[in-house]
């Protein structure tokens, strides 16, 4: 099965030689579940020429926000409309649960309580996952056709499903523990408050599941549809 990986953004370039870039860290998530995999940097308006090129569609995090005037969001969004409409399967992680639902119809802004970092603990329908966090940006209002699939107290509409063509979610199950922290370092100074940044930092030794939710995003791509 061959996904599409749509990089909306990229790792930090003094932390890319040792964790990977975005495309890299899903590659190793996903490994073994008997993918292949192609990327394209839609970060640069590089876009596949049809939506059926691949069998399914991952789009990443990013530093962007979804509502900002970037060249590549408009394309983008008609993309995944497209992908949508001809029901070919589609993952959003962060960013890309974001993009996902604004064009879908949903709402995305800057969470008036502010950023979530680090390990963080989310309620999949009664089962909790411990997952690495990394946004300020939240969707706030989920399009008609998406349900809710995780939730925090933090975060309302943390996972959503579209039926059985989107999954997507608000946290990072692809970064490592010290990805988390090379971010602090760099993106995190003077942009995350100090004090959230040292309570996360306490965090970091705590595991998380993201094997658990890298199976889910696999099953998800490998499951049959009508």
């Amino acid at each position: 099965m061959l996904i599409g990986i749509l990089q909306t953004g990229e790792a930090p370039a003094n932390l890319a030689p040792t964790s990977g870039d975005y495309p890299d860290m899903f590659q190793q998530l996903l490994a073994d579940q008997g993918f292949t995999f192609r990327t394209w940097r839609v970060l640069d308006n590089q876009f596949p020429a049809s939506v059926t090129e691949c069998d399914g569609w991952l789009l990443t995090g990013s530093r962007f926000g979804a509502y900002e005037d970037h060249p590549f969001i408009p394309p983008l969004e008609a993309f995944i409309r497209e992908a949508y409409a001809a029901a070919i399967p589609m993952v959003g992680i962060c960013f890309g649960h974001q993009i996902i639902a604004q064009a879908l119809g949903g709402k995305v802004e800057k969470f008036s309580k502010g950023w979530s970092v680090g390990p963080t603990d989310y309620d999949f329908n009664g089962e909790t996952l411990r997952l690495n966090a990394w946004h300020q940006d939240q969707v706030t209002r989920r399009p008609e056709t998406a349900t809710v699939a995780a939730c925090s107290d933090f975060c309302e509409n943390a996972a959503l499903v579209y039926g059985d063509r989107i999954f997507t979610v608000q946290a990072h199950p692809e970064f490592q523990s010290d990805f988390v922290d090379g971010l602090m370092a760099t993106r995190g100074k003077g942009v995350v408050p100090d004090a959230l940044m040292e309570a996360a930092r306490a965090r970091l030794d705590q595991p998380v599941d993201a094997p658990i939710l890298a199976r889910r995003i696999a099953d998800f791509f490998k499951a049959p549809r009508s």
